[in-house]
């Protein structure tokens, strides 16, 4: 099977820098690079001493047929926005036919906001699986969340049953200092520009 391809390319990274002058500077930034191999194997080992599980893969193809294969047949399925989820095709692979119950796409079929509000905070939650990224990982091995709205913190913390987190390895930052500094610079810059867009 082919992968998908982003239908959101003018929301990429590689669009913004050229097409939005408030973020044109980070055209070249060093949290756009990818990371050492010493700095992936320290996240690594970091996130999985504090008890996650690990798949490290080297291309977006990779990246796309091994979260596809984390997740069982019949389940369901919802996703916070990320660009990341997005690049790798799997945005436009889950509005398709997949062998998942896409609660994501019931939730932004709904035309009644007070619905739709209610379906974010009962079943968006609690799905079988719920699909996201982080603005940063630590090499210590912890996640750094960016959520305007907060519709991240409840199925991450506590409520979907699994929760996969898919994350380039330019996320990867030394510490919390360095994650927030990443955050604030560079992904919080570049989320108001694809909101600018969206």
């Amino acid at each position: 099977m082919a992968i998908p391809q982003n239908t959101n390319v003018n929301e990429t990274f590689a669009e913004l820098t050229k097409t939005d002058d408030k973020v044109t500077s980070l055209a070249n930034s060093h949290y756009s690079k990818p990371a050492s191999a010493e700095r992936i194997n320290a996240a690594k080992a970091g996130l999985e001493k504090n008890g996650f599980k690990v798949t490290v893969v080297n291309t977006r193809a990779d990246a796309f047929e091994a979260l596809k294969n984390l997740i069982p047949a019949g389940v369901s399925i919802n996703n916070a926005h990320s660009t990341t989820l997005e690049e790798i095709g799997f945005i436009t692979y889950i509005k398709g036919e997949t062998p998942w119950k896409n609660i994501h796409g019931s939730i932004v079929h709904e035309t009644d906001a007070a619905k739709q509000a209610d379906l974010r905070r009962t079943l968006g939650s609690t799905v079988d699986y719920y699909l996201t990224s982080v603005a940063a990982v630590t090499e210590t091995g912890h996640l750094a969340h960016g959520d305007l709205s907060g519709s991240k913190v409840g199925p991450v913390s506590f409520a979907a049953g699994n929760v996969i987190v898919v994350v380039g390895s330019n996320k990867i930052v030394k510490d919390e200092q360095e994650a927030w500094k990443r955050q604030s610079e560079f992904a919080l810059p570049l989320e108001s520009a694809r909101v600018r867009i969206a």
